[in-house]
């Protein structure tokens, strides 16, 4: 009786520890990339009797380990561009002050005064300095990229129009674009298209203002054009404006009228049709300086960084790692896990290649508690303990009668 005893004791003991992890997982049921415990019981090495192996007495239960369950959680939408969730395998890679480097599921990130991409309690994130391209380069720090985007002056701009095929001589179309000195200001040009004597014939003439060019509107550029019967133009070579800037802009600026292909064929955006002279469409490589403005991230975990004048420049792309053995990683807090020797060791990649999951912004990974199922086991945990607190109790009462008898 002694033993019944004991293994009333093992089972006590071993759904408590099984309620505590219950409790743990209830108690994160909200914590950002938690993943929930998992006890797991044993029984102890049974007492042979003697005789045949069928002769065997257990001793109890034992706690075998607490694994931890890598479903992934429910995803939460954020309106943080930064807060980030893994969908499919990976871990986010965060390191601390001394170089130590850490996972985790919860990508619950910002930027702080540095500039660095960091989590709530400051460990930076990792990930891969990229070029204008976006192509990956060496690891480190995710940051924000310094200063402001340069100015880029114009080099070739396009020009939608449709030239009146009714017009007769004299007769003028006037339409303006704007182009970028290489300091970045705003250069505005007007351009004139007036009806020659000649059948299907136009001159055109750009002019700059006096403001970035000297006294008086500047022509800085001219010729003439004829359309073919059907209204478009025949093969040529672009047109070049010449700017002389007197700004302290580099000058003259040199900027291409995008007419014909890079064989001479027209691309159509210049025609002569019988309808009411009209400018289509207008575009222009170029752009003013700008100041970062917003940070955008795609599903490959690619940072971009918006400017004030447009542009958009990407510079770093976040890492994942993935391990032999999830199982194995270390809980060490601070929705952190740890390697050891029975998780083997991380392997770095980019986000949706080598089977790492994509990257989903402005999202967040939940926990993957899920209550019901908690609630379940804490009932049977609880039933468990009382059952086992009635077999010492009755245990008790046995080795009472039997002392009983020497009365």
């Amino acid at each position: 009786m002694i033993g019944s005893l004991f293994s009333g004791i093992s089972g006590l003991t071993a759904n408590a520890t099984a309620m505590s992890a219950v409790g743990d997982n209830i108690a994160n049921v909200n914590t950002p990339g938690y993943k929930r415990s998992r006890p797991s019981f044993a029984n102890i090495l049974s007492q042979s009797m003697g005789g045949s192996q069928a002769n065997q007495i257990g001793r109890g239960v034992k706690m075998a380990g607490v694994g931890t369950s890598w479903s992934p959680g429910s995803v939460e939408t954020t309106d943080n561009s930064t807060d980030l969730s893994i969908g499919g395998e990976g871990l986010f890679v965060v390191k601390d002050g001394a170089g130590t480097a850490y996972y985790t599921r919860a990508g619950e990130f910002s930027f702080d005064k540095d500039g660095n991409l960091v989590n709530p309690d400051g460990l930076i994130v990792q990930g891969y300095a990229v070029d204008s391209t976006g192509t990956p380069g060496a690891m480190g720090n995710v940051a924000l990229p310094q200063g402001i985007a340069t100015a880029q002056s114009t080099s070739i701009f396009t020009f939608g129009v449709n030239l009146d095929a009714a017009s007769v001589e004299g007769d003028q179309y006037t339409s303006s674009l704007t182009v970028y000195d290489s300091l970045g200001n705003d250069v505005p040009l007007t351009m004139t298209f007036t009806k020659t004597a000649n059948t299907n014939e136009w001159s055109w003439e750009a002019t700059a203002p006096a403001a970035f060019v000297g006294e008086g509107n500047e022509v800085v550029g001219s010729g003439s054009l004829t359309f073919n019967e059907d209204g478009t133009l025949p093969d040529g070579t672009d047109p070049e404006l010449s700017i002389p800037l007197t700004n302290g802009a580099t000058t003259p600026q040199a900027v291409a009228w995008d007419l014909y292909d890079d064989s001479g064929v027209t691309n159509g955006d210049l025609v002569q049709y019988a309808s009411p002279s009209s400018t289509i469409s207008m575009s222009r490589d170029g752009y003013a300086a700008g100041t970062l403005q917003s940070i955008a991230v795609d599903e490959k975990g690619l940072f971009s960084a918006l400017y004030t004048n447009g542009v958009t420049t990407p510079f770093s792309q976040i890492a994942l790692a993935d391990f032999p053995s999830y199982a194995g990683l270390a809980k060490i807090g601070d929705n952190l896990f740890s390697e050891t020797l029975a998780s083997g060791s991380a392997t770095l990649g980019l986000p949706s290649t080598g089977g790492l999951g994509g990257i989903s912004s402005n999202s967040l990974e939940m926990s993957n508690v899920n209550l019901v199922d908690e609630f379940v086991k804490m009932i049977t945990s609880q039933r468990a303990f009382q059952a086992n607190s009635r077999v010492i109790t009755t245990s008790d009462e046995i080795l009472a009668e039997l002392i009983n008898i020497k009365r």
